[in-house]
């Protein structure tokens, strides 16, 4: 079986959830049924959004290239990297490593078109939203991307900044009102697209049509590593 390698950190509350997630959705019944994996976990890589935004001038490539080339000489077959943010700077990373980096997005914008999900509702960071990397994976596939509003967008800042980054409890009232507004706006699907959203899931009931894309990265790290799935998370949306 393929060798999995975690570039993690990103931040490191989302890679605990990132292992727990692969733990809980593999179809096993004892311990050596679980897939293999190497988890680098380095904090001090600098922030993605920052540096995307021109806000700083300390690029995470180096972190991240660093992490890729100490995974690959541990023998990882495959990469995957539980900051979607980091998605970014995919290709970078893939050719820093050498090894195949898994695309989170990618396969979100597969299962999204395979659902016949034609608009999609995107919570996701500054830096990402401006990126454009989800637009330009799912417009490929021919679905249209709804943005929250800007003091929409601000409440998901705050959400991924000010309370999980910081150890706090979400504000869901501010998570339901970016909810509600994508949805009225024709999202037939909300996505978390950021791993701190990722958590807000974990522990609350964030309702219907939502879409976790470290739960799509979880997914194809473990049929990518050749393990089964449970069969409840075959479908995710």
């Amino acid at each position: 079986m393929a060798l999995l390698g975690v570039i993690g950190g990103l931040g490191p509350l989302a890679t605990a959830y990132f292992m727990e997630l692969i733990t809980v959705m593999t179809d096993a019944e004892k311990d050596q049924q679980h897939l293999k994996m190497v988890i680098y976990s380095d904090p001090e890589i600098p922030d993605r959004t920052d540096y995307i935004l021109g806000k700083s001038d300390k690029s995470p490539l180096p972190g991240f290239a660093s992490a890729g080339m100490a995974l690959q000489s541990l023998g990882c077959d495959v990469l995957a990297i539980p900051c979607i943010t980091a998605h970014c700077f995919h290709e970078q990373i893939e050719a820093a490593s050498g090894v195949e980096t898994l695309h989170a997005i990618r396969d979100t914008a597969l299962l999204l078109k395979q659902a016949g999900i034609k608009k999609a509702g995107l919570m996701a960071t500054d830096g990402t939203v401006q990126s454009r990397v989800f637009q330009n994976e799912l417009e490929k596939n021919g679905i249209e991307v709804v943005l929250p509003s800007e003091s929409a967008q601000k409440d998901v800042m705050a959400l991924i900044y000010r309370d999980i980054k910081c150890g706090r409890a979400p504000d869901m009232d501010a998570f339901f009102r970016v909810k509600s507004e994508l949805s009225a706006n024709g999202a037939q699907a909300v996505l978390l697209g950021c791993t701190e959203l990722s958590l807000i899931k974990r522990s609350n009931d964030t309702g219907k049509c939502i879409l976790d894309v470290m739960e799509v990265l979880a997914r194809s790290a473990i049929l990518k590593c050749g393990k089964p799935l449970r069969p409840e998370y075959e479908q995710l949306i």
